[in-house]
């Protein structure tokens, strides 16, 4: 059987040219009645209004059935040989809808862009973050090949760093069809009056208020573990509890970890589905003792694995608990019964206030599973002070005595603005607030608008001038992008073409991008660098960390360690206690070359007028971890960061963006090729890649592959993220992790901590169970010791000429050689690696050979 007759809407797709819209729509419902699905009112206005070629605006209930109705109109598109587009705010999102996509049209029809990966990108059907299809709308305009755009969680059109993406395909897509769906939209008459505008077709408005699991709303003044607890005796779980720090998250899971919520058959099913993935980070572990509690975390400081691992386990109904973000609110994958909120304010990036009705009702929306619930619960803790002191009141009874002595709790300092069960009733009944432009000039969107054929000032005009924003507004923006476009010219990056028509630099790479705020100031300041230097690769590093938003908690952890080591320096001097502190308060997370960025950051923004709050952010993360050359699990056991895993991820993920993307390639020295493919192959080695998963679902041999697993005892199990099974793949990755793996044992070398060095290596055929403990490996270097007093480990050490791999299809051959202070360098390691072992563990196993001369 091939992927397409599996696929049950592509078999009633009528063919291209033939279909009129009652067959479109007749094949789609025949589609609903096999999958046994009943249609809700607003179901069926929005599908014959989709089908029709409508623009649809669909406000209804989380829950109410929406993604069917995006399904309906990939289906009309397809029918009529069009393309059409999904797009919500987070990858995750659009992973999710790309494999369910590809189950309901095949995987040829599919295809997926994220900004990290590309899957089919010519595909009639595409799912993709909001950014891509701006982006798109920005470079091909009018031309784009977008016929019909679903913009899922529309709501995000007010969200102040991202809300631009959700509006630009409203101001350059008119020959688009859309779909804009949302819970909480709010006053939907200007977006049908931007679409009308925009299209010059008719716009149908369809909303609802009924939900097909109705819920109920309660205010709690007990305790949080009782809550939970009488939630649970109730039969409200699976519960998701919403934290507003990915620290609370941690700590409440913790916290919960002291009741047992499972029984014993629970439990074992938890381990059957769990059986086979690999927990292997340094906070896997703390992860893993949650979910065999019947405990799931989720929120962005995790891995994308273990994000995914817990989506799984609470889809299969094995987590009583999960304790999350507010991320919940985006749609995230996790069937709940009761939404419990452990606060009703928040801290926005600027100020905390109290929970936008939006949130609210986007959060608490996702009480309550179609199919397995007749109701969903929505609860609300009163603030912990308050809570405390009422137990202080009935401890004291009616005594006027005890009552006087009362020394009531009051409430936080800080992060903390007061909520009570008024807020909480007005929260449950208000309506959404008014959806808020957002539209902002960046150098990105110029780039992208004068790459468009016909594109051109007169394009970034109409941009602006049809923008939604004020007419004030427009004249700022306007203003905004005459400055950023003297800029960009001045930079060498917007050249002056024929006719006076401003085009994009021919010699740029392919997919150069200025997508951070300040990338032009790295594209000015890298010939400012010295070539000659020995650091000049590493000095360009931190030009690129420079640029990004800082990773606040990396850099506290760094700054922690700086100050413990100086206190201890200090102490052992004999400083006295308050010097100790005021030098404590002078000190600062390292920030290599930071006079020179400041002054060159200083040059720049009185040059460039447009960069006004934005500021230079030099620090150390990706420099220290390559040159100390730390794989990512001993760089986040370094400095403590189990709980942060997901944050420095997506740091370096940023940072091996920027290199590849805004770098220009003759900046590319080979230093700094070897740096790209040290990053890009860490990168790799965490995260996991869904080209391996579409590979697997486009073949129809190799379908077995996608499926679940079946544990112990028949139980089912959830499958490893696929991306992170076969680690050797990719040649050039697996040899950056191969060369990391040989530096992290001559690390230890060079400290003579056997004991670590000893971990590094494993058993070989050639010792046959015999390992190479401590003792050993002492005794094996103590003649290299006898003739050197040190082993280098400096970056002349770490050169890939030093690192000699001989490369088969079932083993690699590696031989490291030494580098010691009188340069004598006739020592070296022999090691080989088992590619099959390095598959299985996740890593390349160093099996020792020989260490001599």
């Amino acid at each position: 059987m091939s992927a397409l007759e599996g696929a049950p809407l592509a078999r009633r797709l009528p063919p291209v040219g033939s279909a009129d819209d009652d067959a479109i729509l007749n094949g789609f419902l025949a589609y609903v009645a096999e999958q046994k699905l009943e249609l809700y009112p607003a179901q069926e206005e929005a599908l014959l209004e989709v089908v029709s070629g409508k623009n649809v605006i669909l406000n209804t209930p989380t829950g109410s059935g929406k993604s069917l109705v995006a399904t309906a109109m990939h289906f009309a598109s397809m029918a009529r040989g069009k393309r059409s587009f999904y797009t919500c705010p987070i990858k995750a999102l659009v992973s999710e809808k790309f494999f369910a996509l590809c189950e309901d049209f095949g995987p040829d029809n599919v295809g997926m862009m994220t900004g990290d990966a590309s899957v089919n990108r010519d595909a009639p059907i595409i799912c993709c973050t909001a950014e891509i299809l701006a982006n798109m709308a920005l470079r091909e305009g009018a031309d784009a090949a977008v016929d019909f755009v679903v913009m899922d969680e529309f709501h995000y059109y007010a969200d102040r760093d991202r809300g631009v993406a959700w509006q630009i395909p409203l101001l350059t897509l008119p020959n688009a069809t859309f779909l804009l769906m949302s819970a909480t939209l709010g006053n939907t008459e200007p977006f049908e009056k931007y679409l009308n505008d925009l299209t010059g077709r008719p716009t149908a408005v369809i909303r609802s208020t009924d939900r097909p699991v109705p819920l109920d709303f309660e205010y709690r003044e007990t305790p949080l573990h009782e809550t939970v607890a009488d939630l649970i005796e109730k039969g409200k779980s699976p519960i998701y509890v919403v934290n507003f720090t990915q620290r609370a998250c941690a700590e409440e899971a913790q916290n919960l970890m002291s009741t047992d919520f499972c029984t014993k058959d629970e439990k074992k099913a938890i381990l059957a589905a769990i059986s086979g993935i690999r927990f292997d980070s340094p906070y896997g572990k703390e992860v893993q003792k949650f979910i065999k509690h019947g405990i799931g975390i989720h929120h962005a400081g995790l891995l994308p694995k273990y994000r995914l691992v817990i989506e799984k386990l609470a889809q299969r109904g094995h987590l009583k608990i999960i304790c999350g973000t507010d991320t919940l609110g985006v749609g995230v994958n996790i069937p709940i019964r009761t939404v419990l909120f452990t606060k009703l304010c928040k801290f926005d990036g600027e100020k905390t206030g109290i929970l936008s009705v939006r949130d609210f009702h986007q959060i608490s929306g996702r009480a309550g599973r179609k199919g397995f619930d007749n109701q969903g619960s929505v609860v609300a803790q009163a603030p912990e002070h308050v809570i405390e002191n009422l137990r202080l009141d009935a401890k004291a009874g009616n005594d006027p005595g005890k009552k006087r002595r009362l020394v009531k709790k009051k409430p936080p300092d800080k992060g903390y603005v007061h909520w009570d069960r008024a807020t909480f009733v007005r929260l449950t009944t208000s309506p959404p607030e008014p959806l808020q432009s957002r539209f902002q000039v960046t150098h990105g969107m110029l780039l992208n608008v004068l790459e468009r054929p016909g594109g051109g000032c007169k394009a970034i005009a109409h941009l602006i001038r049809d923008s939604h924003e004020r007419r004030a507004e427009k004249r700022i923006h306007g203003k905004m992008a005459m400055m950023m476009l003297r800029s960009l010219i001045d930079a060498g990056i917007i050249e002056l073409g024929e006719g006076k028509r401003l085009t994009v630099n021919q010699d740029l790479q392919v997919d150069f991008s200025l997508n951070q705020t300040l990338s032009l100031y790295l594209h000015e300041t890298i010939p400012l660098l010295d070539p000659e230097s020995p650091t000049h690769a590493l000095d360009l590093l931190t030009l690129v960390e420079s640029i990004l938003e800082n990773p606040e908690l990396v850099l506290m952890k760094q700054l922690d360690r700086l100050k413990t080591l100086k206190m201890a320096e200090m102490k052992a001097a004999g400083v006295e206690y308050d010097e100790r502190i005021a030098e404590l308060d002078k000190m600062e997370y390292p920030k290599p070359n930071k006079e020179f960025i400041y002054l060159s950051f200083n040059a720049f923004a009185a040059k460039h007028p447009w960069v006004g709050a934005a500021n230079i952010r030099p620090k150390s993360v990706a420099r220290e971890m390559y040159e100390t050359f730390q794989s990512f699990a001993e760089y986040v056991r370094e400095y403590d960061l189990q709980r942060a895993e997901g944050l420095l991820l997506r740091f370096l993920s940023d940072v091996y963006k920027v290199l590849v993307q805004t770098v220009p390639e003759r900046a590319k020295t080979e230093e700094i090729d070897a740096i790209i493919t040290y990053f890009g192959a860490v990168v790799r080695q965490v995260d996991s890649s869904l080209l391996d998963e579409w590979e697997r679902m486009r073949d129809p041999s190799r379908a077995n592959e996608a499926m679940p697993r079946v544990g112990a005892g028949g139980a089912e199990a959830i499958a490893e993220p696929s991306g992170s099974q076969d680690i050797t793949r990719d040649e050039g990755a697996f040899t950056v992790l191969v060369r990391n793996e040989m530096f992290r044992l001559m690390r230890a070398l060079a400290r003579r901590d056997y004991a670590a060095a000893a971990e590094v290596v494993e058993p070989s055929d050639a010792t046959g169970d015999e390992r190479w403990t401590a003792k050993r490996l002492e005794d094996a270097f103590r003649p290299y010791f006898d003739e050197h007093a040190s082993l280098r480990v400096d970056p002349p050490a770490r050169s890939p000429a030093l690192t000699k791999i001989e490369k088969g299809d079932a083993s690699w051959e590696v031989e490291q050689i030494l580098l010691d202070p009188d340069e004598a360098n006739d020592w070296l390691l022999s090691c080989t690696i088992d590619l099959a072992r390095a598959r299985e563990a996740g890593r390349p196993l160093l099996q020792l050979r020989r260490v001599g001369t």
